[in-house]
């Protein structure tokens, strides 16, 4: 079951679910409201990550429903509606972990790059967009414009001082998002947040996979392509930090909450690494795919 936001027949933003093996969508609210007259499924992702597990079990039972009595108004063809970010608008700037490959940091460094303690940057909830959403370009700032894909976590339930033995029971569940980075930025003020956070520097989607359908978020295959060519392929086996110590560690004396976002590092093959680099260009096509979450992909603009 994937977790959506979308726009459904030029409606009002709004959730859903694509089942498992369909090419189908499924308006939650609108399928509720037929099943038995009653409205209880939150407006918003946001609401829904913060309601849990009931939540999840209320979305199942619809979406079933749904399946068996199929009805125009809120069962669609997946290929007819708007994906938008699953959380469109955070309601904090998404935390991301910086080198947490050592081929990653060998790349844009040396051994002496590789991180012995956890980098942790962020991106303003400006950034966000969707799957098939334009990355803009940014002529006017940046002559270098980076992929990063990454697989990202949403935080599930309140916590603070998240004990790593307990930290993944606090994941709501798993998504895509491409760390768009402006490279010469990022150099020219030495710190990340400018370089990472003009607007539309963080693609996300297309869904949310709640947590109890990934078995082991620490070894899943991650692959990042432009315009068809293969230029990240990893494993997040090769996390330095695994998904346990970034809570573990983040949430010392930090408050965790529902919807909160942390993407976990990027592998090695951005465009920065290579020689000569090999930035973005207005027309590109970057496709994230990761094993058992599915497909973001977004072109560059002007």
């Amino acid at each position: 079951m994937k977790l959506i936001t979308a726009i459904f027949n030029g409606g009002e933003p709004a959730i859903g679910v694509v089942p498992e093996g369909e090419e189908t969508a499924i308006h939650l609210r609108r399928a509720e409201r037929a099943m038995d007259g009653k409205e209880t499924i939150p407006s918003s992702m946001l609401e829904a990550i913060a309601q849990g597990d009931a939540f999840l079990a209320r979305a199942r039972e619809v979406a079933d429903w749904a399946l068996r009595y199929s009805g125009a108004n809120y069962v669609y063809r997946l290929g007819d509606i708007r994906l938008l970010a699953p959380i469109p608008r955070p309601a904090k700037n998404v935390f991301c972990i910086g080198k947490n490959y050592v081929d990653h940091a060998l790349e844009l460094g040396d051994a002496a790059d590789v991180p012995k303690h956890l980098i942790v940057f962020s991106k303003t909830p400006t950034t966000v967009i969707g799957h098939e959403e334009t990355i803009l370009r940014h002529a006017d700032v940046t002559d270098e414009v980076d992929y990063e894909g990454e697989l990202a976590l949403i935080i599930g339930k309140k916590g603070q001082a998240i004990r790593r033995e307990e930290a993944l029971d606090y994941v709501f569940g798993y998504t895509i998002i491409n760390d768009v980075t402006a490279r010469d930025l990022q150099e020219r003020h030495q710190q990340y947040l400018l370089g990472k956070s003009l607007d539309t520097f963080c693609p996300m989607g297309p869904w949310i996979v709640p947590s109890k359908f990934v078995t082991n978020p620490n070894d899943l295959r991650i692959e990042t392509r432009v315009n068809g060519e293969v230029r990240q392929q990893a494993s997040t086996k090769q996390f330095i930090f695994p998904i346990e110590s970034i809570i573990e560690t983040i949430s010392k004396g930090m408050t965790l909450e529902p919807g909160d976002i942390i993407a976990t590092g990027t592998p090695a093959g951005v465009g920065k690494g290579m020689n000569p680099p090999r930035f973005l260009q207005a027309g590109d096509v970057v496709e994230v795919t990761i094993e058992g979450i599915g497909t973001l992909r977004n072109k560059v603009g002007e």
